[in-house]
């Protein structure tokens, strides 16, 4: 039977999916919340999932942090997808998130308002299950009604503080086809994204030793690539060009951190890992 760690924050999008899941047979659901501590009212989160949970009969798992009102986006979704992965390791089960269309149409959004490879396109694709992606906000929101969920709306969603309210405010404004074109480019992208890892990873081969040569001679959007793959996926684009630079300039016999713990050992015609 397989076991799924479904992430609930006690908003719509979640408490719909969990409602969803549990109508279906043939597998085990454990509830999984992070209270992150953000806001003063968190805690009324926790207490709304917990009790939804309970009235299921299904299991539950908290865990709290204080990471505090000024803690940032990118690190409350960190510690909270560690905790969903901890949790996956220890139940050996598949973290399931809510994730839905208009979600899919922000994060594209928000990398191009960044500043981004190809990869900033072919977003939301991992191991972690999502089936929430053909269905768009107001869709889950009709859902929660006609069945008569309760949940509770993030007081922070409001706020121009994060990067993602302050892109919500604009892509609610597209049109459907504009949302369509988006989540079709996200879909042509997530296909190239196959075919190139897998030509890749045929290109660098297992590791853990490189030619320096090989990368150095390639064009550069190709050798970022082979390093990404060879490196695990672990760096960022900056961390990369570093790297890359490195590779093609450090001494023999010398090394150099590329980050996310990853060291770089030097030879006059190979590096390793």
């Amino acid at each position: 039977m397989k076991r799924y760690i479904v992430g609930v924050s006690g908003g719509v999008d979640s408490v719909a999916l969990l409602h969803m899941l549990n109508r279906v047979p043939g597998h085990e659901i454990i509830v999984a919340h992070f209270d992150h501590g953000i806001r003063e009212d968190s805690e009324e989160d926790a207490h709304l999932v917990r009790e939804l949970a309970r009235n299921l009969g299904l299991q539950f798992e908290l865990k709290r942090e204080e990471l505090g009102p000024m803690a940032s986006e990118e690190l409350a979704r960190e510690r909270r997808y560690l905790f969903l992965r901890d949790l996956a390791e220890k139940y050996d089960g598949q973290i399931v998130t809510a994730h839905h269309s208009d979600d899919a149409v922000e994060t594209v959004a928000i990398n191009l308002h960044r500043g981004t490879g190809w990869r900033g396109l072919a977003v939301l694709d991992s191991d972690i299950v999502r089936p929430l992606l053909e269905m768009s906000k107001a869709d889950l929101i009709e859902y929660a009604k006609k069945n008569q969920l309760a949940w509770r709306e993030d007081s922070t969603n409001g706020s121009d503080v994060y990067l993602r309210n302050r892109i919500r405010q604009k892509t609610v404004e597209l049109s459907e086809d504009a949302k369509r074109q988006l989540l079709a480019l996200r879909q042509q992208q997530l296909a190239s994204k196959k075919q190139i890892d897998r030509e890749v990873a045929r290109l660098v081969g297992p590791g853990p030793s490189y030619s320096r040569h090989f990368f150095t001679h390639i064009p550069t959007s190709v050798a970022m690539e082979c390093l990404r793959f060879a490196t695990g996926a672990q760096l960022t684009r900056p961390q990369l060009e570093r790297t890359l630079l490195a590779i093609k300039t450090a001494a023999p016999g010398t090394s150099q951190q590329a980050g996310a713990g990853v060291r770089l050992r030097f030879t006059t015609r190979n590096f390793s890992l």
